[in-house]
């Protein structure tokens, strides 16, 4: 069933920095109401590749749920400052999932990123998908 907003929140990290990586993503309806959750292990990546890997897959999933209003929340600041301009991409491994990112906002009328503290429930429901896929 298509929707007019989602609130898409998405988590990474990584045991090592780099080291064994994970992403997790939990997608809410208008009512936040949790409509899907995902969880992966993505192989060896830095914490600030994960969270771009799951920010990407992220709007993979919701692009078949809606192409109107995507609300974004993470618990990484630079991710957030970096896709709204306020901080450059020092690191090139970064620079490419960035660029698809960017790309995959045509698909949607409207996107917005925000931080959350890791204090957010649902941040912290990411969190724990996270730790999950990466003990399994």
């Amino acid at each position: 069933m298509k929707k007019n907003k989602i609130f898409l929140y998405t988590d990474g990290g990584s045991r090592g920095n780099p080291g064994s990586a994970a992403i997790a993503i939990i997608v809410c309806d208008e009512n936040k109401n949790i409509i899907h959750e995902y969880k992966e292990c993505i192989g060896e990546a830095t914490n600030n590749e994960a969270e771009y890997i799951a920010l990407k897959k992220g709007l993979e999933i919701v692009a078949g749920i809606c192409r109107d209003e995507i609300y974004c929340f993470s618990d990484s600041e630079l991710l957030v400052k970096q896709l709204n301009g306020n901080y450059r991409i020092k690191a090139p491994n970064l620079r490419d999932i960035y660029y698809k990112i960017k790309e995959r906002e045509n698909s949607f009328k409207e996107i917005t990123y925000n931080h959350l503290s890791r204090d957010n429930i649902i941040i912290q429901k990411c969190d724990k998908l996270v730790n999950q896929a990466l003990d399994d």
